[in-house]
């Protein structure tokens, strides 16, 4: 008997694009003698809709004009529902779901927004649950508890942009001066592919770089800037995970940015990375301790930075990393011999493993 699997795509964050691109490729690799697929959208300005159209109007974004196509829906948290209400000729029906791909990225998606309303509806779903994902969405979080674990990191501080004013806006130039040097990486922290990040190369060039950060979010974290390869590994499963081959980014711009990661098509992925193998062997290890601390399950991207081919640092854990056509967590799993379709059938079944705490 087919399963019912209901992919969540779309969202408030500025990751909308990236996410719809995601979600089509998942669509497209799921086995449908396996399972019936439900496409639930969510368009920019949190409106919801069943959506029974072509995934080529999801990957350029025109879905949500296809009014023939899109009926308005939701996910209930009700568990006697599990699943979705959806508008019908009657009025509304209840469509019971068997589990829920949430091909989100961003904020209100991957912070554990999200995965709490997940978690009310009882129905399995792919992913980290909800403190995990908001641990790991917040960069700040995630430095201070990874380095209570002493595992290696970028120097970093952080701080509300709200205080980035009067007598604070010099303190924080000066602390930055004093603990990290110059150049140094200013991020939002809470916000993935890059946006609002910017490399600044001294205190001149920090109002700029907060007012765009602050776009993004309320507190601000920066981290010295790492001379080094930015590697990437996957981690698959939830308790007891396994690490993917590394794989390494050799980015076409200053710094791997939304551009280059989205857009230009320009940087290049190494797989394998450009390491010795007791190197890999010990980051691997590195990716799947923080991700078992962190309370990480089903999947991760884990990233890091490695100084003079041998010093490891952490930088971050993406919950719910891209799937698009160029995205490193889908590749680094068919280097290593499973291929897309077979990776969203673990991930399923690993969903379905942790229905018990749900």
């Amino acid at each position: 008997m087919k399963k019912t699997v209901a992919i969540l795509f779309g969202g408030s964050s500025s990751e909308h694009e990236i996410s719809c691109i995601s979600a089509a490729a998942i669509a497209e690799n799921l086995d449908s003698n396996k399972y019936n697929i439900l496409m639930l959208g969510i368009t920019k300005d949190g409106r919801w809709f069943l959506y029974s159209g072509s995934t080529e109007s999801i990957r350029t974004g025109t879905w949500a004009s296809d009014t023939a196509a899109c009926r308005h829906a939701f996910l209930s948290p009700d568990t006697s529902v599990h699943g979705i209400v959806a508008e019908s000729p009657d009025g509304f029906e209840s469509i019971r779901i068997d589990c829920i791909i949430p091909a989100l990225h961003g904020k209100n998606a991957e912070d554990g927004t999200m995965q709490g309303l997940l978690h009310l509806s009882g129905i399995p779903y792919v992913g980290s649950p909800t403190l995990a994902s908001a641990c790991c969405m917040d960069k700040a979080v995630t430095h201070t508890l990874l380095a209570s674990w002493n595992i290696k990191q970028a120097h970093f501080l952080w701080f509300f942009a709200e205080n980035y004013s009067g007598d604070g806006r010099k303190k924080i130039q000066c602390k930055i001066d004093a603990r990290l040097g110059w150049p140094i990486f200013l991020k939002p922290a809470n916000a993935g592919s890059s946006v609002g990040i910017s490399k600044v190369k001294s205190a001149k060039e920090m109002d700029a770089a907060v007012a765009l950060a602050a776009l993004q979010d309320s507190k601000i974290i920066v981290e010295e800037a790492v001379t080094g390869q930015e590697i990437e590994c996957a981690v698959l499963g939830n308790e007891c995970p396994q690490a993917s081959i590394v794989g390494e980014i050799g980015s076409n711009a200053e710094f791997y940015d939304y551009d280059d990661k989205y857009k230009n098509g320009t940087s290049t992925l190494y797989i394998p990375a450009h390491l010795e193998e007791s190197v890999a062997e010990e980051l691997r290890h590195i990716a799947c301790r923080a991700y078992r601390l962190l309370g990480c399950t089903g999947l991760a991207r884990v990233d890091f930075f490695v100084r003079n081919g041998k010093e490891i640092l952490l930088n971050e854990l993406n919950t719910l990393p891209g799937f698009t056509s160029i995205s490193m967590y889908p590749k680094l799993w068919e280097a290593c011999g499973k291929p897309i379709g077979q990776l969203l059938d673990e991930l399923i079944s690993l969903a379905e493993e942790r229905k018990r705490y749900i």
